[in-house]
Formats: C-alpha cells, sequence, structure tokens
C-alpha cells in the first residue's frame, strides 16, 4: 500500500512534483517515500535498483514521465528544443506546419512561462535529482548498509554515479533558469515539500554542484569505465569533465585547462580517427571519445529506446539554412550530420542509412559529453589566459581530424579542405571566432548551442540578426508557470516573464 497524504491537489504539481495536476494526482511528490521507492525488506537489489533509476532521466525515451503529455512538454527530453531549436541550428520540421506550435513559438522566442518547454525541463531534472536523492539517502545509512552487507566498494561507486548524476540535473536547472530550489534529501511529509519550493541563489547552486563533484570523484574507482560490465555508467573522467565546464561557465579558466590536463594524463581518450565513430550505433564503448552518454537500448522492459529517432519520422528536427552555411566546402562533417536529400540527420539516428528514422525504441546513445567538446573548452580558457598559440593548435586538432575523416561515400576530402588556423594569429577576438566556428560546425545538434551563445553574451547579437525576438531577459527561460503558481508565491518568476 503507498503511504498517501490528504492535501493533494493543493501541494501535489509543486516545484517538487513530477506534473501537472490534472494527470498526475496519483503520483507521489519528489522524494516522498512509498512503497514502490524503498522496501520494508532492503537488499543490494533494491539498493542499486535505486540507483540505475537515477539515470533514467537522462534518456529521451518516449512518455518516460507520462502518457502522451505533449501539452506539458513531457514526451521527451526538451533539449533540443530549448538549446538546438532556439538557437538557430534548427528547425522543428522539414515541412513547415501547426504541429506542436509552441515549438515554433520557442523558435521565434515569442513563447511565455506557460510553454510547455520549460515544464518539460524543469520536470526531468527535478526527477533525476529525487532520484538521485532516494538513492543517497540509503547509501548514506550505514545501519541500512550493513543490514544488507552491502560491499563498501560497491557502495561507494554508486554514491560517487549518483552524486554526479544530481550535479548533471543541477548544471541544466542553474544554466536554463538561474536560482532554482536545492534539493539534497528525499521528502516523508509535506511540510518540508513546502520548505523547499523556494528558489535559492543560483551561486549556491554552483557550489552544491562543485561539492557533489568533488565528492564523487573522491569514490569512483579509476580506469576508463566505473564498471567494466556496464559502461555507460559515471566514470571518473566524466567527473573530471563536468568539473572542466562548471569552471568554464564560470570564467575560472586555470581550473579549466587543469581539469582538461587531468583528463589528458589518464590516456582514456582522444579525437577518433573518423568524426562519425562518435554516433555510429555499431561502435558505442568501442571508441575512444565519448565521455559520458546514456545508454539507449531496445527492447527493454521498461522500454529505454531512443524516442527522438521517432519524431524523426514524423518530420521533426531539420536544419536550418544558416546553420548549413555555417559548414566551409568539403568539410566531411556536414554530410555525417545532415543529409537533406532525404531528410535524414546522421548523427541524431546512429546510421548513415536512416534505418532508425522512425523508431520509437531505437539503440543509438543519446551523447553528454565528449571529447572534441572538452579539447574546444581547453582550446577556450587558453584564448582567455592568452597562450594563443596553445589555443589555436587545439582548434587545428578538431579541424584535422575532420579534414582525414573518410567522407560518407568512402574517399577523402579535396586538397586544401578545412586549412590549418595560423598559430601565428595573436588576436583573441579572431581565435574567439575560429572557436565559436567549430564549435558549431563540431558539435551542430549536440545541443549545446544556445547555451554557448548566451555565456559568450552574444545571443541577442546573433538571433535577433536571425529574425527572432530575443530580449535581454531570455538570458533565462521563464520558471514553469504552473511552478509559481503552485507554489503560493514563494517561487518568483524570472524578470521579464
Amino acid at each position: 500500500m503507498k503511504l498517501t497524504f490528504p492535501i493533494r491537489i493543493a501541494t501535489a504539481c509543486m516545484v517538487v512534483v513530477l506534473s501537472s495536476c490534472d494527470k498526475y494526482l496519483d503520483r507521489p511528490p519528489i522524494g516522498q517515500i512509498n512503497e514502490d521507492m524503498i522496501t520494508t525488506d532492503p537488499s543490494v537489489t533494491t539498493v542499486t535498483a535505486l540507483a540505475d533509476a537515477a539515470y533514467v532521466p537522462l534518456s529521451s525515451t518516449l512518455n518516460l514521465l507520462g502518457d502522451w503529455a505533449w501539452n506539458d512538454g513531457l514526451v521527451i527530453r526538451n533539449d533540443f528544443i530549448i538549446e538546438d531549436i532556439a538557437s538557430g541550428d534548427m528547425l522543428k520540421k522539414w515541412a513547415p506546419d501547426g504541429d506542436q506550435a509552441w515549438m515554433d513559438e520557442v523558435s521565434s522566442f515569442n513563447f511565455t512561462a506557460q510553454n510547455p518547454a520549460f515544464n518539460g525541463t524543469w520536470a526531468y531534472a527535478f526527477e533525476g535529482i529525487t532520484r538521485a536523492n532516494r538513492a543517497i539517502a540509503q547509501l548514506e545509512n550505514q545501519e541500512l548498509m550493513a543490514q544488507i552487507g552491502m560491499d563498501a566498494a560497491l557502495r561507494n561507486r554508486l554514491l560517487g554515479e549518483l552524486y554526479f548524476l544530481r550535479a548533471f540535473n543541477y548544471f541544466d536547472l542553474v544554466v536554463n533558469f538561474g536560482d532554482t530550489p536545492l534539493l539534497l534529501q528525499p521528502f516523508t511529509d509535506f511540510n518540508e515539500i513546502y520548505e523547499a519550493a523556494k528558489r535559492v541563489p543560483k551561486e549556491e547552486i554552483w557550489q552544491q554542484i562543485q561539492t557533489d563533484l568533488v565528492n564523487a570523484e573522491g569514490l569512483l574507482p579509476a580506469g576508463k569505465y566505473a564498471d567494466a560490465n556496464a559502461p555507460w555508467r559515471v566514470s571518473q573522467g566524466a567527473v573530471l569533465a563536468l568539473q572542466a565546464k562548471v569552471a568554464l561557465y564560470n570564467g575560472r579558466w586555470q581550473q579549466v585547462v587543469d581539469k582538461v590536463a587531468e583528463l589528458e594524463q589518464l590516456g582514456y581518450y582522444h579525437l577518433n580517427a573518423n568524426y562519425f565513430d562518435n554516433f555510429d550505433v555499431g561502435k558505442e564503448f568501442a571508441e575512444n571519445e565519448v565521455v559520458f552518454a546514456y545508454d539507449h537500448r531496445q527492447g527493454v522492459v521498461p522500454r529505454r529506446g531512443n524516442g527522438l529517432t521517432a519524431l524523426m519520422g514524423w518530420g521533426f528536427v531539420a536544419p536550418s539554412a544558416d546553420f548549413l552555411a555555417e559548414f566551409e566546402p568539403n568539410d566531411p562533417r556536414l554530410a555525417y550530420t545532415v543529409d537533406t536529400e532525404n531528410q535524414n540527420i546522421y548523427k541524431l539516428l546512429g546510421a548513415t542509412n536512416g534505418g532508425n528514422k522512425g523508431n520509437e525504441d531505437a539503440p543509438n546513445n543519446r551523447i553528454f559529453i565528449r571529447w572534441a567538446d572538452i579539447l574546444l573548452w581547453k582550446a577556450e580558457a587558453l584564448n582567455e589566459l592568452g597562450n594563443y598559440p596553445a589555443s589555436i593548435s587545439i582548434i587545428n586538432e578538431v579541424r584535422a581530424r575532420a579534414r582525414t575523416t573518410p567522407t560518407i561515400d568512402g574517399g577523402q576530402a579535396p586538397a586544401g579542405t578545412l586549412p590549418a588556423r595560423s598559430t601565428a594569429v595573436t588576436d583573441p577576438a579572431q581565435i574567439k571566432q575560429w572557436l565559436i566556428h567549430e564549435r558549431r560546425v563540431e558539435l551542430g545538434f549536440e545541443s549545446h548551442r544556445l547555451s554557448d551563445l548566451r555565456r559568450w553574451q552574444l545571443a541577442e547579437v546573433v538571433l535577433t540578426a536571425l529574425g527572432k525576438n530575443f530580449r535581454p531577459y531570455n538570458y533565462l527561460y521563464p520558471i514553469p508557470q504552473n511552478e509559481v503558481d503552485k507554489s503560493g508565491g514563494t517561487i518568483v518568476q524570472n524578470e521579464g516573464y
């Protein structure tokens, strides 16, 4: 029997809830303990299952948090909407239509705080935090650990993974919304929920992210994979990478360089010889560039296939003309990213034959961090620190891999393709422009672009030039209005919304 509480309609859809009141009253508030979450007879299997469940909100699996709840933005993770579509790299569909018009509102920056994209982003992040908090509470319970006899190494590894996952979700929240509620434990009653339903300064969120990552680093085992039998799990490398990214977003340039240097010293990661090996479903966990990804699988119950590929079967996800024009002549990355003739986004399908298009249970992984991305963080930091030759050398390393990648038809790019940038340049503004270009073409459609534009303080200039209605307050997205309303005023909306 589930533990329930009498006050449901007033509180069940606050910040600490999975989704909207009208459809999800039977779902417990985030952190509320019920029989489905913690059994009265704990076992190692139960605890590890809770830990594994914390990974699931990272997925692009269809209907993870609801039943075709398009109006709540919960059918699929909305990264591609709030990053790629919003940035002008991606169009909603190949043929414009009125389907899911709220996505077009994000694209044009004519949205309100009621737009489902933001509710979905908020819900997925807090669902991940909730699941991490539940599992962390059990793993930190020494009496429980002694009772079930969990191996200390396993306990430490799982705890390290969960600290990372909590930090990862809070990173998404603070970047997109700024100040946000800070939840660090599961809840047992509604008084705790009310207390938590308020925003704390973003500086506290950043500090908690750093604390969680320091804790994770000390708990995860050495090695490229934390568990050789489950290479998809959070690794020590993933923790170091996210520490570098946190430093990047906070302008701590030397720390970025130092953390990437730690990763380099591990010797696990380097650029794949072939650009598409990053995305090829047949190369997953056999290549050397992906640092952290969600492991999508087909034919699994509960389902964990990549549902974004299903949307492509309905005509969703297309390149903008401005994005296509960014590629230099003969850049092999363009054909591996977009096949305009057959309307395929190969790097998101995991294959160059379009075979996963329309498959709601596709097995291709969702990549969050890979080595080229990390190298370009380092290049950016070196440029900010005035080490211009080293910064340019990294940009050239990424360009050289692209240049030498076999073309999609098995040939080679012609001579003169993607020429090296001159290492004699000492103008940081020029180097920054090279970096901005390289990130866009190297990482296109990987859900980084809008965050890049915002942290560079270029979003208003770039997006208004594309005809978007971007205004200064759009540097933060709105808190979902239903969360503001249901908090009874304790959650204050971002300025401008």
